[in-house]
């Protein structure tokens, strides 16, 4: 099993990744017990700025207490952050910045980044950057956003299932364009018990008919990955 990845689902956006007993989490925001998703990562990757993908105060708290962990992120929450890193007893230096074209490793995971920026939510409230990661070419983390990244599909995307930027038509229309052979929904911390299996519903129909299985991760379950 070493050489697969496990991939556990906390609240919203938020997934925790470990291969080889190696740790990274993506987007630790406000709708997440954000200690508990960090527990053993080595390395914090942020889709955006918005709270609901990066809550400061804990992620600040977390980097106080493991001096030997670091964090990327797009440039204007890489600053916020490091603005505050000093105050926390935390290095600025820890912080890094990265954006769409790069590639990377860290905790062991292959990382390639895409996309740029948020998808709309209304002409009149301004687009800010959102970086989508591949990690090892099998895992796929959107953030807010519906780019298909290129290249070969990748085994899993994270879909988000609901959101104020988003409507049912563009999710599935995001899932059967990146053809993935796994989808597992997240952003879906805004829909309540009788919202959610309808929305799961929808995209459950549409990934199938395209040939790819929607596995539903509750908060808290692993998905096997590789």
């Amino acid at each position: 099993m070493e050489s697969q990845i496990a991939l556990t689902k906390f609240g919203h956006a938020c997934v925790r990744l470990e291969k080889a007993g190696r740790r990274l989490v993506i987007d630790p925001g406000n709708f997440t017990d954000v200690p508990a998703a960090l527990e053993g990562a080595e390395h914090i990757l942020v889709t955006h700025e918005h709270a609901d993908h990066l809550d400061d105060g804990p992620v600040l708290e977390f980097l106080a207490a493991h001096p030997d962990v670091t964090v990327r992120a797009p440039a204007a929450p890489a600053a916020r952050l490091a603005g505050a890193a000093g105050a926390a007893g935390v290095s600025a230096e820890r912080i890094i910045a990265t954006g769409a074209g790069e590639q990377f490793e860290t905790a062991g995971f292959a990382v390639r980044t895409v996309g740029g920026q948020h998808a709309l939510i209304h002409p009149q409230i301004p687009v800010v950057a959102n970086t989508g990661y591949v990690l090892d070419g099998l895992v796929y983390h959107p953030g807010d956003s519906y780019i298909v990244p290129p290249g070969p599909a990748p085994d899993t995307l994270l879909v988000p299932l609901s959101a104020p930027w988003s409507k049912v038509a563009e999710m599935v229309d995001f899932i059967t364009a990146v053809r993935p052979r796994r989808a597992i929904p997240v952003h879906d911390g805004l829909l309540n018990g009788r919202g959610l299996p309808m929305y799961r519903r929808q995209a459950t129909t549409f990934a199938e008919r395209y040939g790819t299985e929607l596995v539903v991760l509750e908060e808290g379950d692993t998905a096997w990955i590789g």
